[in-house]
């Protein structure tokens, strides 16, 4: 299987662009690379039923997040506050970063 590339990472807040959470924000949780999609923090609950385990003596129904599509994702700038496209740039010591399309801040910390 080939490894792929995401425009985001976790860490980075995020909008939703489409689905049932259209226009959510929320910070990236995880993202998995290889099959192009993240979890993000309070998008997408979905309930879980599970048994009682050794690890796990409460069983019944939990909530928690599952993984959406990182296209359904943009990158919300820290400066200006808007979705924005991300793109790359080198650094005078070389480092490549990615910025925002809109305001051309630094989104990499």
């Amino acid at each position: 299987m080939t490894m792929h590339k995401l425009h985001v990472k976790k860490g980075d807040t995020v909008v939703v662009l489409s689905g049932k959470d259209k226009g959510k924000k929320g910070k990236i949780l995880t993202a998995l690379p290889q099959k192009q999609r993240v979890i993000v923090e309070g998008v997408n609950i979905v309930k879980r039923h599970t048994k009682p385990t050794q690890k796990v003596m409460q069983g019944g129904i939990i909530e928690r997040e599952a993984a959406i599509h990182s296209s359904n994702v943009m990158v919300v700038c820290s400066r200006c506050g808007k979705p924005t496209r991300s793109g790359m740039k080198r650094l005078d010591d070389g480092k490549m970063v990615r910025i925002c399309k809109k305001c051309g801040e630094v989104i990499d910390k």
